[in-house]
């Protein structure tokens, strides 16, 4: 099996575990807390293998806080509800500007991916220059053509130019991904959409900002050293 398959499967394995956790944690006695603790270790460490690149030992670790949880059905205690881990179907939303793609992109959008087919709603050039005071370097059409164009993005789509927010209503999303910059509390953003939608979606946060090119943060570093380059001009 491809890596990338074998890290998202892991991913969801040990979130299903966790979720299943989430679930019996309330139903069962205080006797079974150190079981409960066992399981959940097993699932955090998953997590933690994944992001390490250890995908094997991921699986691993999800399968045994699994057995953990699935020995409170053979012991006669309850039968544990698992979530389904299909995700082939499930709409993520991610939000953004995409100017001058980089690596932190990508790696978003592969995040992203792992729960379920990635919609990208893509900020329009009036917003982006009432925001951040200034026009994007690549304008809407062409932001929207290159995201379009990456391989986990299922569809891509531009905002609505007055309420950034109605996007939401169009695609009512399962999920929704929030890049490490965006300003967004989870719980109250899926608040404001259960209200507008009837429908209540999961919030994460991509939290991983990693350098790259010699120590590159963003789009914003990439301008700044082209500009101490030669390719900007001295009034520029």
């Amino acid at each position: 099996m491809e890596q990338g398959r074998v890290c998202d499967r892991a991913e969801r394995y040990a979130r299903g575990v966790l979720e299943a956790l989430d679930k019996v944690s309330d139903r069962v006695g205080e006797e079974y807390s150190n079981l409960l603790d066992a399981a959940r270790r097993y699932a955090r460490d998953a997590l933690y293998y994944v992001e390490a690149g250890d995908c094997e030992t991921a699986l691993s670790a999800a399968s045994y806080a699994e057995g953990l949880i699935d020995s409170l059905k053979y012991t006669g205690v309850l039968e544990p509800e698992w979530p389904s881990l299909a995700v082939d179907d499930k709409i993520v939303f991610v939000a953004g500007t995409f100017d001058l793609i980089h690596p932190g992109h990508i790696e978003l959008l592969r995040y992203s991916s792992r729960y379920g087919k990635v919609h990208v709603v893509i900020a329009r050039d009036k917003n982006v220059e009432k925001e951040k005071g200034k026009k994007p370097v690549l304008d809407e059409e062409t932001r929207l053509q290159v995201i379009s164009s990456i391989r986990y993005v299922y569809k891509a789509i531009l905002g609505d130019p007055v309420d950034k927010m109605k996007p939401l209503e169009w695609l009512r999303p399962d999920v929704i991904v929030l890049g490490p910059d965006q300003p967004y509390d989870p719980e109250k953003l899926a608040d404001i959409v259960e209200e507008r939608t009837g429908k209540r979606p999961r919030v994460y946060r991509f939290e991983a900002k990693k350098p790259f090119s010699g120590g590159l943060m963003g789009t914003s570093d990439i301008i700044r050293r082209i500009c101490e380059g030669s390719y900007c001009s001295s009034n520029q």
